[in-house]
């Protein structure tokens, strides 16, 4: 089928399709555009391709809310979505606590800055580019595996209300993935490039800000490194946390619990709840003064950057935590009017089949003043973590176990023995006011993740993450082996 985003003037034709009979109805359509091109072991994998898109209908009626959603393009398709969403509004009456979104009428467009494309090169030279860096990857007969895949995807979207919005945005993201695993005398131990972290808005360009080139000899030299490296000391330390494990720890224990509609409960049948209330919003100490959390939709090259959400929400910086104060929740407009509480504009999709619903967008831990250097000199005994391998956290996201790929002692200040199957555990709210130090804005990085999982019915959602490196106090390290 066309991409809908095509019609160039589709946001109008929505909005005449748009019913008067309701309080309210948004027409929102979406088209995806995606590629993955993976090499595994010099074989050429399958070209996994996507050209998707649907329109999204949501009417409020009488206190009711109802959605359906349509393949088709035609005006009889999305007018049969109108009804059939006006129907299911009707049933719902009496049964939903809540109200519509409060739409601002919002007109505008976004389009993420790509300076240099990755899909103008033939499918032939795109595939060349992953061939090749999976081949210098495969360094030693130690190396038993080695992959590497570059995902391509384009998001359009076109809303419209009877607010009078109009919203047109794309959204262009390279996904860069790297892994490599070795083996020898019953010792497995892998290496990936940033565990699925490192990705963002824009084309080439988003290689270079990783280091795509060099990765591979560095990534097959340390699972190497790792066979012969002994294991991770069983111990209460200073840890410090790299930027790619960061980001899974704030994802999973910020990012999750501040959910709005997870602490309101939706989610408690399929993900979980939350160990935050609503009455801790305004005092409740998440973490040390050290900590300063945002909503920030408007970074250049973050994953999830937007100019609204898909709700129509105008989208800007706000700070979730400061100093260690808990301020805000991740809730959109609908969640919003539940809790009586100022959430911030990330009602979001991953799909025209999936309503928009409370997600993380950009959620960033903002730059603190210490080098590098500095975070890990005044530690006598400490471990440097980098790259996260599994995870595991409670259905309330408060109690986490998580290990990494790699570990380097800290003594005396100085990074020494890389040690092999790290892992660290914690309690969120304990683990973040044990925060100690939080690198300057040179260590910051931004990065992503693509596989947030939520909802009923399910959607896999993108997610943005940026951070420098963080030191934290007294957390209990162990090896793997132990």
């Amino acid at each position: 089928m066309t991409s809908m985003s095509s019609d160039p003037v589709l946001a109008d034709r929505l909005a005449s399709l748009l019913p008067t009979d309701v309080d309210y109805c948004s027409i929102r359509s979406m088209s995806e555009r995606y590629e993955q091109i993976m090499v595994r072991n010099g074989v050429v994998e399958p070209v996994h391709s996507v050209d998707d898109s649907g329109v999204m209908v949501t009417v409020w009626s009488n206190g009711g809310s109802g959605y359906a959603a349509t393949a088709g393009s035609s005006d009889a398709a999305i007018l049969a979505a109108v009804t059939e969403a006006g129907r299911w509004a009707a049933i719902s009456v009496g049964r939903f606590a809540g109200g519509a979104p409060v739409s601002t009428g919002s007109r505008g467009s976004y389009r993420t800055t790509v300076d240099r494309p990755w899909n103008t090169s033939s499918l032939a030279e795109r595939i060349d580019q992953v061939k090749i860096a999976t081949e210098q990857l495969r360094t030693d007969d130690r190396i038993v595996d080695a992959q590497t895949a570059i995902t391509d995807r384009t998001i359009n979207t076109v809303f419209v209300d009877t607010a009078g919005a109009r919203i047109e945005q794309t959204q262009t993201q390279l996904m860069p993935d790297m892994r490599v695993i070795a083996h020898d005398a019953g010792q497995t131990q892998s290496r990936s490039l940033g565990g699925f972290s490192q990705m963002g808005q824009g084309g080439s360009e988003v290689l270079d800000r990783f280091g795509f080139g060099p990765a591979p000899q560095r990534l097959a030299e340390e699972a190497l490194e790792l066979l012969d490296a002994p294991n991770c000391p069983t111990d209460v330390r200073d840890i410090v946390l790299a930027p790619d494990q960061m980001v899974l720890q704030i994802h999973e224990s910020i990012g999750h619990p501040l959910e709005l509609d997870r602490i309101l409960g939706d989610e408690r049948n399929f993900a979980g709840t939350s160990f935050v209330t609503l009455d801790m919003f305004g005092s409740f100490r998440y973490g040390s003064d050290l900590l300063n959390v945002t909503f920030d939709p408007t970074v250049g090259g973050e994953m999830a950057s937007y100019d609204f959400d898909d709700d129509g929400t105008p989208a800007e910086r706000t700070h979730l935590i400061r100093e260690g104060i808990l301020e805000r929740p991740l809730g959109g407009g609908s969640s919003q009017q539940r809790a009586g509480l100022d959430g911030v504009a990330n009602s979001r999709s991953s799909s025209w089949n999936r309503p928009a619903i409370d997600r993380m967008a950009n959620l960033n831990l903002e730059p603190g003043d210490s080098s590098f250097d500095e975070l890990i000199g005044g530690i006598e005994k400490g471990i440097y973590l980098e790259t996260n391998t599994s995870w595991s956290i409670d259905d309330s996201r408060n109690k986490f176990q998580f290990s990494c790929e790699r570990g380097t002692l800290i003594e005396d200040g100085e990074l020494t023995t890389t040690v092999r199957n790290p892992s660290y555990r914690g309690i969120s709210s304990t683990f973040w006011r044990n925060l100690s130090g939080v690198g300057d804005e040179s260590t910051f990085e931004v990065m992503g993740v693509a596989n947030c999982g939520k909802g009923e019915p399910s959607q896999v959602i993108w997610v943005g993450h940026a951070s420098p490196p963080c030191r934290f106090s007294d957390v209990e390290v162990f090896g793997a082996e132990s």
